[in-house]
Formats: structure tokens, sequence, C-alpha cells
């Protein structure tokens, strides 16, 4: 049964908990025994326009269970859509492949940009609107019982709160009948219209904006009001304009929306950019920043300070710089998927021909690599790729108490990991050319020359270490070990425990066998594991070259056999190999005391 079936089928409180997942006591005790002050925490933040905006942060508990309203309420938008083929949206806030950047891109390129905002709009969505969208649309419609505790686990104080993670899409559904109006308005217009949360965005190229939408002031210039038409639309929605916020960008200034420059393409703005380098070129000198921070003094006044700056702030703002050309790179990767007569997929080469790195991507890759390999904030773990991860994963969490500097178990505590696995994403893929794969060692160690003498501020406590097979291929023209060679003055033989490239870079490789054979991660697997059948098919650890019919890989062996059985798997094997990371970690401590 889909999920919006089943919860319109719901009509009681038990109903509601088994559709979340909780069980009707914990429900009914965060609804009805909790009081207001242990459900949220009041507090203000300062708006970027000025003044101030109040935030009512739910419980930890509270906000588990509104995350799962909300999961189950986009999971019943997509349904709604899917029947109407529908892909697109007028808003594009808190919905799944939407964003600040969809919003902005409807909006480029154009003569009139015209903004306003919803005043108090979370606010004037009220306990008694959303219970009666969900009992009354007709795509809900929902038992009375069952839309009052839903209402009861969204709504605070008689209305929405801004903290609340389902508060966003609930808005979105109240306010759908204000986007269909205002979008068929500005259709008969000859406007672009969209909605991000409260922020109503209408665009045109026509020579002269239309009066019903928007109007100039004629004893003030540039100014403009609301038109007539919008504003009663607004109004008969049960909403109504901020007009202190109402502004209208011509195409000879700069226009933006949603904090987005859209004058030709979408960009974010040039002073945040100025304001990200100088940050970062701080970081890369001297191992620390500071950034702008506003806040509010006990007359109300906005005061600007600074203060110390993180690298995951940093790394924020670079990935929001960076997010714009990652959408058009989607578009542009979407193409031939949406033209029937080129079903070829584009391959990373054409990427990079039709999208070279620009100086804000090779920024923001300098600053991957400052906070991922120059100073990791724990012992870093770099293998080749996903199945070396799970394997070293759960050798170090089946062999807990063994290797303390790995990790350790408190009493009563979960299990504390104090290693870090290195991920490659699609960011790392593009930026830094790492996505995991043969090669991709080879490639950290000629980042440590490209990027890393870029960078004067100290290194880490903490190493970073590159973990190998010590087999043919390591050894082999192109491998890891010819790369070591010049750090190392000599082409190393494979039979260390470890080597020391300099700065906190290490190199592990798998212990030679007893007979001083070479081997791969998976050798120190029982043999017992290796031999566990998927059907009928057996385990063969060869990169390429089994038989698919009665053989079965690396890959679904890490996910079907040791992510699946950790818990019963034996790791004994794995000892010599979690004692060399420990032996690196504490090397580099002397080295650090020294």
């Amino acid at each position: 049964m889909s999920k919006l079936k089943t919860l319109k089928g719901a009509n009681s409180l038990h109903d509601i908990a088994k559709i979340l997942g909780f069980k009707p006591k914990a429900l009914a005790y965060i609804l009805y025994k909790k009081g207001d002050a242990a459900k949220y925490q009041k507090f203000e933040i300062p708006k970027r326009t000025g003044g101030t905006r109040t935030i009512s942060a739910p419980s930890d508990d509270l906000k588990n269970l509104q995350s799962r309203l909300s999961e189950l309420l986009q999971d019943c938008v997509e349904e709604i859509n899917q029947p109407k083929n529908f892909s697109g949206a007028i808003s594009h806030g808190f919905r799944r492949g939407h964003s600040i950047i969809t919003n902005a891109s409807a909006h480029k390129n154009r003569r009139y940009v015209f903004n306003i905002d919803l005043e108090n709009f979370f606010g004037t969505i009220n306990f008694g609107r959303v219970r009666g969208f969900f009992i009354k649309n007709k795509n809900f419609e929902l038992s009375p019982a069952a839309a009052t505790v839903v209402t009861q686990i969204a709504c605070f104080e008689n209305s929405l709160p801004q903290g609340s993670p389902c508060s966003p899409v609930i808005s979105n559904l109240v306010a759908h009948i204000l986007d269909i109006r205002l979008a068929k308005l500005a259709h008969k217009t000859g406007c672009h219209y969209s909605r991000y949360a409260d922020d109503l965005t209408f665009s045109t190229n026509k020579p002269t904006f239309p009066i019903e939408i928007a109007k100039p002031v004629e004893e003030e210039a540039n100014k403009w009001v609301v038109g007539d038409d919008l504003n009663t639309i607004v109004g008969k929605a049960g909403f109504a304009v901020n007009s202190a916020k109402t502004r209208m960008q011509l195409e000879r200034s700069r226009q933006d929306v949603t904090g987005l420059v859209v004058n030709r393409k979408v960009n974010t703005r040039v002073e945040y950019r100025r304001s990200a380098r100088a940050m970062t070129d701080r970081l890369l000198k001297q191992g620390k920043f500071y950034r702008k921070q506003v806040s509010v003094d006990e007359n109300g006044n906005e005061v600007i300070s600074e203060v110390d700056g993180t690298v995951p702030e940093l790394n924020g703002i670079l990935s929001f710089i960076n997010s714009p050309r990652m959408h058009r790179i989607k578009s542009f990767l979407e193409r031939p998927q949406k033209n029937k007569e080129h079903s070829r997929k584009i391959n990373a080469r054409e990427v990079q021909i039709a999208f070279p790195l620009n100086s804000n991507e090779t920024l923001y890759g300098d600053l991957l690599f400052y906070k991922d390999f120059h100073a990791p904030a724990s012992p870093l773990i770099v293998c080749e790729g996903k199945t070396d991860n799970i394997y070293l994963k759960a050798a170090v969490r089946q062999t807990i108490g063994k290797f303390p500097l790995l990790a350790e178990k408190p009493r009563g505590q979960p299990i504390d990991v104090k290693v870090r696995f290195y991920k490659y994403t699609d960011t790392t893929a593009r930026i830094l050319n790492l996505a995991g794969g043969v090669g991709d060692l080879c490639k950290i160690i000629s980042l440590y020359g490209s990027i890393g003498k870029k960078i004067s501020a100290p290194n880490s406590e903490f190493p970073v270490i590159l973990f190998t097979d010590n087999d043919s291929g390591a050894k082999g023209k192109g491998g890891i070990f010819s790369k070591m060679k010049s750090a190392l003055r000599g082409k190393p033989d494979g039979n260390e425990p470890f080597y020391f490239l300099g700065g906190n870079l290490y190199v592990v490789p798998t212990p030679v066998s007893a007979n001083g054979d070479d081997t791969v991660i998976e050798d120190f697997f029982d043999t017992q594991t290796k031999s566990i059948k998927l059907g009928n098919k057996k385990f063969n650890p060869a990169k390429s070259g089994f038989d698919s019919k009665t053989e079965y890989g690396k890959y679904l062996f890490a996910e079907q056999v040791v992510r699946k059985h950790q818990d019963k798997i034996n790791f004994a094997g794995f000892e010599p190999i979690l004692e060399r990371i420990q032996l690196v970690i504490n090397e580099h401590a002397k080295k650090l005391a020294g």
C-alpha cells in the first residue's frame, strides 16, 4: 500500500504512531505529557535584511518525530504528483530536487525582477488552517482524528514554528492554492513566478511591468508598490504582503533572487566570493581565520564583530559558492536523457572539456585538501575503494579493546571510533579528481606536491595513512610504490610496516605472507568467511576475469557478506594490519613531540 493511502486510512493516534515508527505511548508522551518548555527552546537570530527572527527549536525526540512526519509528507507529495507526470514546481523551498538555485534560475536574464515577502509566513498558518487542510484537501482527506494528531505534531503556540523540520513541507501544502492563483496571474500578464518559503518573485522581459502585479510610485523614484490583483490574491489566500520588503530590480542594476545574482547567469555575489577567498587564504597561511558575526545587543541594535571561524563553516561557504556551477553541470549531464534522439550518456571527459575548473573551484580544492589531508581532525585512512573501507571499518569495530588508538568503548557508551575513513564523493571527483579507484593513492601523493606547497600553516597532529595492497599492481609501473620512490629516494620493497613520505603522510601496505609472497587485503579474511556463498556463487577476489554465472566479486563480498555479517566474522587475521595503523599514529605523535 502506498504511504498516502496508509496515511488516509489512519483513524487514531495509534495509527499515526505506527506509520511514523513510534510507539503510541512514546508519541502520546511527547504530545500530551511534556510541557511546552521541554518541547521547544526559543531564541532569536538576526535576519540578513535586518531585524530578528524567532526560532523555536524542538527537543531531540520531538525533532525526530517531526522529521519522520516531514519525510512521510514529502513521499505523499511525490505520489500525488507522479500520475500527473509533474516534475517541476512553482515553490522551490524545502522540496526534494529543488533549492534556491532552481528558484533563482527561473528569473535569470530578465528586464524586470520584482520581489515581495509575505508577512509572518509561518505564524499565519495556524492550527485550524493546518488541521482543516488535511481534512478537506482532496489529495489527503484525513480523518478528523488523524488530522488532529498530525497538526499537534506540527504546531506550537497555534502556528507552524520556525525551527521545526515539518513546518516547511506543510507550509508548501497550505500555500499551494496561493501558488496556483499567482501562477495564473503571472501567465496572464506575461511574467514568470516562483516562491521560496515567504519570498515571492515575478520577472518579465516585457517593455513595461504589468500594473496588476506592481506599479511605480510617481512621487518617489525607484519605489514600487504591490498591484491590486496581486494584493487581492494574497489576501484571499490568508496571507499578507510585507510592504517594507517590496523591491523592483531593473536589468541595469544588480538583480538577485533568494541571495543569488540572476542578471546573466545564476551566481553568488562578488563581495561574498572575495570574502571567502580572503578567509581561505588566511587559513592556508596561518591555520586560522576570522569571520564577521552579526548579533543583537540589549537595545535591539545589530552589532558586527569578528570571531574565530571554523573549517566546516568555510567549507559550507565555498560549497555554496560552487553550487550554481554544479547545478549547471548536472543540467548538462541530464540533457541527453531528455532528448529522445540522443540516448548516449555524457562522460566525465566531456564534462571537463565543457566545464574546466574555474578559480572558485580551484580555491575550493585548496580548502578540501587542507581540511581532509593537511589538517584532518582525526587520523585519516585512505583506501583505493569502498570495499577496503568496509573491511577495515568492520575490523576496527570488531576488535574493540585491542587497538585503543583506533577505537574504544567506554562503559555504558557506544563505540568511539577514533579514526576516519576518506569518503569519495561527486565533489572530490570533480574538484580533486579523486573518485575512488586504482591510482587515486598516487594522485593524493601528487596533491601533497601541487596543493601542499601553497600551504604554510602547520600540519595537523594527526596522520594521513594511505592503505594499499602489497601486490604486483602496487609494485608495478605506475603503482604507488613507484610514486613513493622520489620521496623515499629509492623504491620500497614492501617489507616495512609503514613508509613515511613527509609531513603527515604515511603509506601502510598489507603485510607480506609468511613465505614473503605478495598479499591483498582479502587474504586476511579467514577461510570460512571467504567460503560463504551467495546463492550458488562462490567468492572470487580477482579484480576482473571471474565467471559471473558461478562467482561473485569484491563488491558483493563487501556489501552482502562483510557488512551484513560482520558481528559473526572472525577478524583476527586483520590484527597485523590494524597494528601497523596504530603504529603510524604513535609514530606521528612522537615526531610532533620531538
